[in-house]
């Protein structure tokens, strides 16, 4: 097995001293006694986690660690998560409610900050490296020694913190984009590459929280037949280069790409990195985010466990409040151009994200905690304008246009009993025949581009009614208003979408149960108004205000409105009877949700930065409808044209009435009746969905 841990060899000897001595100051505050109450125990508690590391890293250099046994590689795991697990976390300074009755209302937050920024140092442990560890070493000890005498104020913390954050993102920031495109940083690699994968210590091997989720799931798939596997996979990694192919991209010119997986799908993992290496691609697998200012509030992006606490993850996910000011903005942003430029080579050789996603948690109600950060009306502004920034330089450095993607899903052992009947459908409804949903959706475009716009009505207690306004085709012949999207990019296939014309889209949107992210929206209900965002309201609280503040971060990205980016129509009925077969609609992805009815998106169209590329359907028509009346202004005005977010919500088939188009002359062109397709061509869908409804 490649030894890691040479890769940062030099870095490490140069740090090592620096760190050598912060780690003997930190084992001294254990016994100091120059901390008043209650601080004194904060920094002792702290420092214990610190000292934990430090045995944890020589653990690792000394290579004892991956020589432990499977149960002594558990309590490690525990000891260095216990303390943010839920059973626990209410008394955890990770907790910022917790700290703040502890340490002061402000003063609080800001020290549950430090220990969860530290608490990073986990990955930085089993990774060897030491230059991370040893500077946030520092800052403790730095923040420490303000409280020996005199109370410091919170601005002095505060300050410290910032600086801290704008200092070093030459090193943090740089280092990001260093590890999503050099595929020589192989840590995650090396573990699924080198490991027996039959042998489950290799999940405790990242420093990740591995709990019985990832146990079960790695041993499940240990047990599939290897053609299983081999089908998986193939279905992954040929779905990434018909992307490529279907778009018209050059697949021969990229080099690179990104795996991203969630621990227990190692061995469909390794069985896709022999793939792509035949298409000549090395991927390149890294780590979720660890610093905050490289962490989205949204979503985790890199491999990862299952959280062990998402209450935990929820009251962080604004810690960047703490230094989010144009001067750090601008300080990034300047790091984040020289980082591209240093790798721009490599940059240019990436060819884009291969996603493997997972399904079957409960839903996660989040506790709104007043003690932890929440960005300002001012910050949301300037995260958003900086957001819009970054997006510039790295399309710059990766043109939309010469890269793709694709995403698959996979169930988790924890959506019940019947996972493994649920996990083989899944597998099932992943590789549906491409030739006949190709016909069928077919059909339905060859209705709608007759039609100038589409209603969308719901049935029961669902009001949604929406008017969705169509492109015009001058060249009927030769042009289509919607996309005819079977297995590629998007997997399972089972779609048919357009991007709407902003003026004369509006209406209400309604859906009773729906997850973005890791929440499930109850009745959740959008206005929409010349295609944008003019109100918005679930059931998820009590508190109306606070439903619209979940609403305004998850789905709308903290704007204050989005545009609808797409409409589009569901066509796989199979997904849907499976659903209701097991009962598990409300616990799917919105990656297999959206095929199962007409869905919505709010944010950027299926085609941002790319808009000037011609796509084609297999018909040989290319797609007309690539741009809207805000992104049609990046020909004069990047920042104005893009919102960098596209969210799905999806009504499923069961609150769904009628989906028709309307001619310019008023002649009604039924896709959907109660229910059910109708379109010339389409009924055949009907029979998932007379089965399981009957």
């Amino acid at each position: 097995m490649m030894d890691y841990r040479e890769f940062f060899a030099q870095d490490n000897e140069a740090v090592l001293e620096r760190y050598e001595l912060a780690m003997e100051r930190v084992k001294a505050i254990g016994e100091e006694r120059t901390v008043a109450a209650p601080f004194d125990r904060y920094f002792k508690k702290t420092g214990a986690f610190i000292q934990m590391i430090g045995e944890l890293s020589r653990a690792v250099e000394e290579g004892r660690y991956r020589t432990l046994g499977l149960e002594e590689l558990k309590e490690w795991n525990g000891r260095l998560y216990q303390d943010i697990l839920p059973a626990n976390y209410k008394n955890s300074y990770a907790n910022p409610a917790w700290a703040a009755r502890e340490l002061g209302p402000d003063m609080g937050p800001l020290l549950s900050y430090l220990y969860t920024e530290i608490r990073g140092q986990i990955a930085f442990a089993v990774e060897s490296r030491l230059t991370e560890i040893t500077i946030l070493n520092e800052l403790f000890i730095q923040i420490y020694n303000l409280f020996e005498g005199e109370l410091p104020s919170v601005q002095e913390i505060r300050d410290i913190i910032y600086w801290f954050n704008s200092d070093y993102t030459d090193l943090t920031v740089s280092y990001r984009i260093r590890e999503l495109l050099d595929p020589a940083l192989s840590f995650g690699k090396d573990i699924i590459m080198d490991s027996d994968l039959g042998d489950l210590k290799y999940l405790y091997y990242y420093g990740e929280y591995v709990s019985e989720e990832e146990e079960k799931i790695a041993g499940f798939l240990n047990s599939l037949p290897e053609e299983t596997i081999d089908r998986m996979a193939g279905t992954y990694t040929e779905g990434y280069r018909k992307g490529f192919e279907v778009t018209g991209r050059d697949l021969s010119k990229k080099r690179t790409v990104a795996v991203i997986y969630e621990l227990g799908f190692e061995l469909m993992v390794k069985k896709a990195v022999e793939n792509f290496r035949d298409m000549g691609l090395e991927p390149v697998i890294y780590r979720s985010a660890q610093w905050s200012v490289n962490k989205n509030p949204n979503r985790k992006r890199g491999f990862h466990g299952t959280s062990p606490n998402r209450q935990y993850d929820y009251d962080h996910r604004y810690d960047s409040a703490l230094y989010m000011k144009k001067g750090f903005t601008d300080r990034k942003l300047a790091v984040h151009k020289s980082a591209y430029e240093t790798w721009k080579k490599q940059a240019g050789e990436y060819g884009g994200p291969a996603v493997i996603e997972t399904f079957g948690e409960e839903g996660f109600e989040p506790v709104n905690k007043p003690e932890a950060f929440s960005l300002s009306e001012k910050q949301e502004k300037l995260t958003i304008a900086h957001a819009n920034e970054l997006t510039q330089v790295t399309n710059q450095y990766m043109p939309g246009e010469e890269t793709s993607f694709t995403i698959i899903a996979f169930p988790k052992p924890s959506i019940g009993e019947n996972f493994p009947e649920i996990f083989e459908e899944t597998i099932r409804i992943n590789t549906l025949d491409y030739e006949i949903y190709k016909e069928i959706q077919q059909s339905i475009i060859d209705c709608l581009d007759q039609a100038d716009h589409v209603v969308i009505t719901g049935k029961g207690e669902n009001r949604t009614n929406l008017t969705v306004k169509l492109h015009t085709l001058k060249d009927p012949a030769r042009e289509t208003n919607f996309e005819n999207c079977v297995a590629d990019v998007n997997i399972p296939l089972g779609e048919v979408f357009t991007s709407p014309v902003l003026a004369g889209t509006e209406g209400t949107l309604e859906v009773s149960s729906v997850y973005i992210g890791d929440f499930q929206f109850r009745n959740l209900n959008m206005e929409f108004k010349d295609g944008k965002v003019v109100s918005y309201s679930c059931d998820n609280f009590e508190d109306k205000k606070a439903g619209e503040a979940l609403v305004k971060q998850m789905i709308l990205k903290n704007h204050d409105t989005l545009p609808m980016g797409e409409f589009a129509i569901g066509t796989n009925t199979a997904a849907y009877a499976m659903a209701q077969k097991y009962g598990i609609v409300d616990k799917l992805p919105i990656l297999i949700v959206e095929k199962m009815g007409p869905h919505f998106a709010v944010g950027d169209t299926c085609y941002s930065w790319s808009e000037d590329t011609a796509v084609f359907n297999p018909d040989g028509k290319e797609i007309i409808a690539r741009d809207n009346e805000i992104s049609v202004q990046r020909k004069e005005d990047l920042s104005k044209a893009y919102f960098n977010c596209h969210t799905d919500i999806t009504i499923p088939y069961r609150e769904l009435d009628e989906i028709y188009g309307v001619t310019a002359d008023g002649k009604k062109l039924p896709v959907i009746e109660g229910g059910r397709f109708v379109a010339v061509g389409s009924r055949v869908l009907n029979r998932a969905l007379d089965e399981c409804e009957g």
